[in-house]
């Protein structure tokens, strides 16, 4: 049986499991060996928005604790898990929202929150995939409030991959973790339906030429 979202028992389930999983990737994060290719966008003053393929989440969460980062994420349950474990990995508030579930009000959030100077990174491929085909999100939010857009592609070895829809890595402790970072690119205001969708085959091409390099550096 279901427990109710607005019960007392499911809010104490889901803070604790935020304590348990933050308290983990912060110490995963800790051990890890991390190098990086590119400009990092944090070392550069102003907001971004920043593409990332749902698989490097648990990378991304450990590598961009306590920055401020805000990350969108959907209205499911499992959305409101992986929003307590960033709240407490010293991530901004979560716009909630997915393309099937008040997406419409998640990216007016995003624009709002861009528009006064916040960083959103966009897990392109979720919530549910499929995994590594981009969607419109990211595009869309960077186009209307010309922020650049900053695709990263991440690698980690030795890791695990999960047995979930996206394959997600888990690096192990003292792993090696390699990020690329891509150029920051500048869309047009306001994109074609056409413009648009050249723009999201391009970026998950681009994001997967990210990940294949990241993938080298570590050989």
């Amino acid at each position: 049986m279901k427990v109710r979202r607005d019960s007392r028992t499911y809010g104490f389930s889901i803070r604790l499991l935020a304590g348990l999983g933050s308290l983990l990737v912060r110490l995963l994060a800790w051990s890890w060996r991390t190098r990086s290719e590119g400009a990092n966008p944090f070392h550069t003053p102003g907001p971004f928005v920043a593409a990332v393929w749902h698989e490097g989440l648990v990378i991304a969460g450990g590598t961009y604790r306590d920055h401020g980062l805000a990350v969108p994420v959907s209205m499911s349950r499992d959305g409101d898990q992986v929003a307590a474990i960033l709240g407490n990995l010293g991530f901004a508030e979560s716009p909630r929202g997915s393309s099937s579930r008040g997406g419409t009000s998640a990216l007016r959030q995003m624009i709002k929150r861009v528009r006064q100077g916040e960083r959103i990174g966009v897990l392109t491929d979720g919530p549910r995939g499929p995994a590594r085909q981009a969607k419109p999100g990211a595009l869309a939010l960077a186009a209307a409030t010309g922020a650049p857009l900053v695709p990263v592609g991440f690698a980690a070895r030795p890791a695990l991959r999960l047995s979930s829809w996206d394959a997600a890595i888990l690096p192990l402790p003292f792993a090696r973790v390699q990020i690329c970072y891509g150029e920051r690119q500048s869309l047009p205001k306001k994109p074609s339906g056409d413009e648009l969708e050249e723009q999201r085959l391009a970026l998950s091409a681009t994001l997967d030429e990210l990940t294949r390099r990241a993938e080298q550096a570590l050989d």
